[in-house]
């Protein structure tokens, strides 16, 4: 039996047990089609990087990635991901530059494993994290212009949360998101991340990424206009799955570098359905 590309891209989505789909699962059926091909299409490209090991043919298949998306907008997608998404790319005012600097965020992956300082971390999160809520918003019916600063805003907050939560697992890969000049503020050395050692000064470091991923939450919540707060619903069910997962970590006193710290299902069913149902984060 041969699977549809709607098929794909929702087995793609459910597959993830992202805290995503549950924020998904209250969108009218549309934009709730539209935003499971994008995510499967995020997916795709980020699975590129981190299930290919050779940095090579990661290289090369992130290259096909962008002639893809740009055979898409000339009317000949191939990919089951890119022909779900084309027919939400005119409604919903997706735009090629976009899913291209998703693509480019990728391949940062690929060209380096450290970052100096903040701006040049805030640059990468802008590109995998950044655009993706800018791109999200217009799904979920954005009506005001000042809605794609919150968007950035929060996907800057939600990817700072993810870059604590997989300290452990990035440095399984070599990968260290924490910028250098941060490490050393705390004197905390590459090699004691490495080799997954904690400490009161890793402790302390990690605190200092967690306060400023709450004042990015505070930050975007506050951008977000009062008219689109509705619409944004799904943003917001994401803002407090993942700020109750950066709350379990500092209650936890940071010990990501030897275990993955998530939430079940249930909580995110729960944390999702609070927003709808309660506007409450």
């Amino acid at each position: 039996m041969t699977t549809t590309p709607e098929q794909y891209v929702q087995d793609k989505a459910a597959a993830s047990g992202s805290s995503f789909y549950y924020a998904f699962l209250f969108l009218p059926k549309p934009r709730r089609a539209a935003i499971t091909a994008f995510y499967a299409f995020c997916r795709e490209v980020d699975d590129v990087v981190d299930e290919v090991s050779d940095p090579g043919i990661a290289a090369t298949k992130l290259a096909w990635w962008q002639a893809e998306v740009a055979q898409a907008f000339a009317g000949q997608p191939h990919h089951p991901v890119m022909q779900a998404l084309m027919p939400h790319v005119q409604p919903f005012g997706i735009e090629e530059r976009q899913l291209q600097e998703v693509i480019r965020g990728c391949q940062m992956d690929l060209e380096q494993t450290r970052y100096l300082d903040f701006p040049g971390l805030a640059r990468y999160c802008h590109l995998v994290a950044g655009v993706v809520g800018e791109v999200a918003a217009r799904i979920f019916g954005q009506s005001e212009t000042a809605t794609t600063e919150y968007a950035h805003k929060l996907g800057l907050a939600l990817q700072l949360t993810n870059v604590i939560r997989d300290v452990g697992e990035d440095a399984l890969r070599g990968r260290i998101y924490l910028p250098v000049n941060e490490l050393q503020q705390f004197d905390v050395k590459a090699h004691e991340i490495l080799n997954r050692v904690h400490s009161d000064r890793f402790v302390a470091l990690m605190r200092y990424q967690a306060e400023r991923a709450h004042r990015c939450y505070d930050e975007a919540l506050a951008l977000l206009p009062a008219t689109d707060r509705r619409s944004q619903k799904p943003g917001l069910m994401m803002a407090s799955i993942y700020r109750t997962l950066l709350r379990e970590i500092e209650g936890d006193q940071f010990q990501v570098l030897n275990q993955r710290v998530s939430l079940t299902p249930l909580r995110k069913l729960w944390l999702a359905w609070r927003v709808q149902a309660l506007g409450r984060l």
